[in-house]
Formats: structure tokens, C-alpha cells, sequence
């Protein structure tokens, strides 16, 4: 009697703990299987689409946030699942949190670009963000820095004549003379530098390369750096502009040295290292230069993107028109 009842429990044991097995790898399984792929999104992103690591991250941390977002107000885990009034509830939670409409943008993108992928490989049969537009975004004009400002900060020796004081310097002519995006500058090797040539060879988003060419004085100071690295002893890295370690740069210190330079000679209300890409840009422009040619020189894929800049003239020629007009 009593090994009749110890072998029934046994096998009820075996029961229970198969069924609770199968369940719990059904609900891992799932999890598993969605962020398989996330994951093979990303790789998408990277290898094929070669976003930055930055916009790689963001998109991925967009997706994500979304579906924890579905999954617990709806309940749903299933990307297949999702419908489009879904999304809209989602991007009404981003403006009653106070997102600009250019971020609930972006993370729209994020997601519905996940989504065009998952049609593409044929996971799913149709995206619910298909009938959903942006939020409408004011145009946005960029803060430059005054072309006074900017020759008072690099012709007068305000830098020190040490390492660090050559670096920083560096650091704002490479950012002013070439319009190179912060992480460009951080990965720029010193073979990227052409001497003979007056050159540059940057690597832009999506792994794009371009040559920018410079100035006699942006080559003159780079020189001047390279000469003193070696004398501090730095001369074996491959990065070309280095920290006071000798370290390859990271982007607060970017933004710290710029920031700390552009604030003492210009009142503009940003001082980012993005900042001295939209001076470069739009005194280019200011000066008569083709706007074709500077959409090449900053890397830009489609003109659009380029043609801002065109905006930040007309209304600086407003200024002028106002001032100096005597109907104005």
C-alpha cells in the first residue's frame, strides 16, 4: 500500500515538474526567440545598413523600451501582435512625459524600422506603423559661432604652448578646419593624416570614407602637436589626438575641452562639439561656397540634409537687411 502511494507521487512529481518545465521554457523560449531577433536586427543595422555604434544603440534601447511599453499595458509579447492603436497610445505616453516631437520621432523610426525588417524577412505579414506619421516639428536653425570669435580664439595664443595646450588647440582646428563629427575625431589615426597632400581621411557614418582637404595652418599645427607627442613620450599610438595619459580620446573629454574653449569667446547658449561642424558649415556657405561641395566635405547622404545650413544665411542676411536698410 504504502510503495503503491510513493510510486503515485513519484509519478505525479514527474508530471508536475514536466508540465512546469515545458511551461517555463514556452515563456523563456518566447523571450528568447524576440530578443534573438532584436539581436539579429542590430546585426542587420550594423553589417548591412553600417549604422554608427551610437545610432545602434539608441535604436536598440527604442525597441526595446516600446515592446516593455506594449508588453505592460496590453500584456502582449508577441511583436505580431502589436496594432497600430497600440503605437499611437505609445507615442501619446512620450508627449505627456515631456519628449520633444523630433525624440518621439526618432524612436518612431526606430521601431518602424525594426518592423520593415521583420517584413523583409518575413516574420510578419504587415506593420502596424504603415499608417502612422511623425509628430509636425518646428524647423530648426543651428547656433554657429561668429567668424570674429572664432579667429580670436585661434590666432591669439590663448592655448598653452605645452602638450595639453597643442592637443585642445588641435582639437577646436580639427573640429572648425574640417567639419568632422566628434567620434570621426576620436577614431582619426594618425595615417589618416596626409602631410604632402594637405589631407584627411575620415571615416563617417555607415563606415563611409571621405577626404577632406585643409589648410597650410591646420597642417602647420598638426605638426606642431605630432612633435611634441613624441617628446611626451606618446608616439606609439595609433589614435591621433590623445589624452593626458596618452589614451585614445573619449567624447567627454571632447566635450569638455570644447565647451570650455567656445564658452570663453562666444555667448551662444550650446557649446557642443556638433557646434563647431554647423560654424564650418555655414561660414563655407556665408563665404560662397557651392552648397554640393559642402554636403561632400561633411559627408552627408542626401542634400537635404546640407540644406539647413541655407536657412541660417537667409536669415543672417535678414539681420543684415534690418540693420542696414533704411526702409527696414
Amino acid at each position: 500500500m504504502i510503495s503503491a502511494l510513493v510510486s503515485w507521487l513519484a509519478h505525479f512529481l514527474f508530471f508536475f515538474l514536466h508540465i512546469f518545465c515545458y511551461i517555463c521554457f514556452w515563456i523563456n523560449g518566447r523571450y528568447y526567440v524576440e530578443m534573438n531577433y532584436i539581436d539579429a536586427f542590430a546585426a542587420y543595422l550594423k553589417n548591412e545598413r553600417r549604422y554608427s555604434p551610437n545610432t545602434l544603440s539608441a535604436y536598440q534601447s527604442d525597441v526595446l523600451q516600446f515592446f516593455n511599453f506594449i508588453k505592460d499595458q496590453y500584456q502582449v509579447e508577441e511583436f505580431a501582435m502589436v496594432t497600430a492603436p497600440m503605437v499611437k497610445s505609445w507615442i501619446y505616453q512620450g508627449i505627456e512625459e515631456k519628449l520633444s516631437p523630433r525624440s518621439v520621432n526618432r524612436k518612431l523610426t526606430a521601431v518602424n524600422t525594426y518592423y520593415k525588417y521583420l517584413l523583409r524577412t518575413s516574420h510578419i505579414d504587415k506593420n502596424p506603423l504603415s499608417t502612422i506619421s511623425g509628430l509636425k516639428t518646428a524647423k530648426r536653425l543651428y547656433e554657429w559661432v561668429e567668424e570674429k570669435d572664432m579667429n580670436t580664439l585661434l590666432d591669439f595664443n590663448v592655448f598653452e604652448e605645452s602638450f595639453a595646450g597643442k592637443r585642445d588647440k588641435l582639437i577646436i582646428e580639427l573640429l572648425y578646419g574640417t567639419g568632422m563629427r566628434r567620434a570621426e575625431l576620436i577614431g582619426l589615426k594618425t595615417r589618416d593624416v596626409d602631410i604632402k597632400s594637405k589631407t584627411i581621411k575620415v571615416l563617417g557614418k555607415r563606415n563611409k570614407e571621405r577626404i577632406i582637404p585643409v589648410t597650410a595652418s591646420l597642417v602647420y599645427a598638426i605638426e606642431e602637436y605630432l612633435v611634441l607627442r613624441k617628446l611626451t613620450g606618446f608616439d606609439s599610438n595609433e589614435y591621433l589626438i590623445l589624452s593626458d595619459s596618452g589614451e585614445q580620446l573619449y567624447p567627454m573629454f571632447v566635450q569638455r575641452c570644447v565647451k570650455q574653449h567656445i564658452g570663453a569667446v562666444s555667448n551662444i547658449s550650446k557649446t557642443s562639439p556638433h557646434v563647431l561642424r554647423h560654424t564650418y558649415a555655414t561660414h563655407l556657405l556665408n563665404n560662397g561656397a557651392d552648397i554640393n561641395a559642402i554636403k561632400e566635405l561633411l559627408g552627408h547622404a542626401s542634400l537635404a540634409a546640407t540644406q539647413v545650413y541655407t536657412h541660417n544665411s537667409i536669415e543672417r542676411l535678414k539681420t543684415i537687411y534690418k540693420q542696414a536698410h533704411p526702409k527696414s
